[in-house]
């Protein structure tokens, strides 16, 4: 393993020098610092870890707490996307990426405990019950937090625009004429009340008196449950001519019982879901969706935290827009 000592002797200076260097300690000339960082490039020299926590009580990790109760885990294609770029972010600021949990060698420790043992500078987290009290332990601690999606007071968060991606996809089922338009949304979190209010809004700027059975519960990502809740629908004296449903993913299972009705889409039932992922591309037909920017959210939030670590950041709310994006799931309705 390349040392400082090593650089030193090619370089023909002292070990404190190249450490000086490598530290950008402003009295080192830029010649002599130029000729140390060739040379330690060129010896493939890479920093010793543990010796630069004890120097600096900084370990260059990154904790990440994710929690996904459908159990999809990373082929969780939203949240793998956000997951992808909070990596590719943090790696080119210079930072690890450790995944945060209470479980570790068949040991029971708490997400902090788990923290502090990683000795992690900081922790994004995203996809978790923010009520649960192993989370707020550890917002409420001395480790550096942001939250994706949900907000803390004095905490830095990035948050998608979810009424806005709700509103316009309900708007635009009302601007092809439907009346009879139902939603299908997630378990009750901050985010699906979001699109909930997105939802009403839209509804109430149409004239649109939306019944209370037209207002169904499932899960997100969960196409078992979303089948049921379409089934629920479908089975209605009065059932809707468009269904918005949680998420691309889980559309699936309403698209399962939709044609298995012997009905189609959208020529019978009209549908839009939700983030943007690849699946809503391909699948037929094309399906109208609301896209979340995942790569925005992972690098935002990476971003804040390191200016959290680094003592620079003002905690604040990152709102990250969205895109609509049509596809051929919806069809023009006459009104009566």
């Amino acid at each position: 393993m390349v040392t400082i000592k090593d650089i030193s002797k090619e370089c023909g200076v002292s070990p404190a020098t190249v450490s000086k260097a490598l530290n950008g300690y402003a009295e080192i000339s830029p010649e002599t610092v130029e000729l140390v960082k060739r040379t330690a490039s060129k010896l493939n020299y890479m920093p010793n870890a543990a010796a630069r926590l004890l120097k600096t009580n900084k370990s260059n990790n990154i904790g990440v707490l994710f929690v996904d109760d459908t159990m999809s885990g990373l082929t969780h294609e939203f949240f793998s996307h956000i997951l992808n770029s909070v990596k590719e972010e943090a790696e080119a600021r210079g930072y690890d990426i450790t995944f945060i949990s209470n479980n570790i060698s068949g040991q029971k420790m708490s997400f902090l405990q788990h923290c502090r043992y990683r000795n992690v500078d900081g922790v994004v987290i995203a996809s978790v019950d923010f009520q649960n009290p192993e989370v707020l332990e550890l917002v409420k601690s001395e480790v550096p937090v942001v939250t994706i999606d949900y907000s803390f007071d004095n905490l830095s968060s990035v948050v998608s625009d979810n009424q806005e991606g709700a509103y316009r996809l309900a708007s635009y089922m009302a601007e092809q004429g439907h009346r009879k338009i139902a939603y299908i949304h997630g378990e009750r979190t901050l985010v699906t009340q979001k699109r909930i209010r997105g939802f009403n809004k839209a509804m109430e700027e149409y004239g649109i008196v939306t019944p209370p059975e037209y207002m169904v519960e499932a899960r997100y990502h969960d196409a078992a449950s979303v089948r049921k809740a379409t089934a629920a629908l479908l089975d209605l004296e009065q059932p809707p001519t468009a269904i918005m449903f949680p998420d691309d993913y889980s559309f699936i299972g309403g698209q399962t019982e939709i044609l298995e009705r012997g009905l189609s889409i959208p020529n019978d039932i009209s549908a839009c879901g939700y983030d943007g992922i690849n699946l809503s591309k391909i699948i037929n037909p094309h399906l109208t969706t609301w896209h979340q920017d995942a790569d925005k959210i992972g690098k935002e939030s990476v971003r804040k935290l390191v200016e959290s670590i680094e003592g620079t950041s003002v905690a604040e709310q990152i709102m990250v827009s969205g895109k609509f994006l049509s596809g051929n799931s919806v069809s023009k309705q006459i009104i009566d």
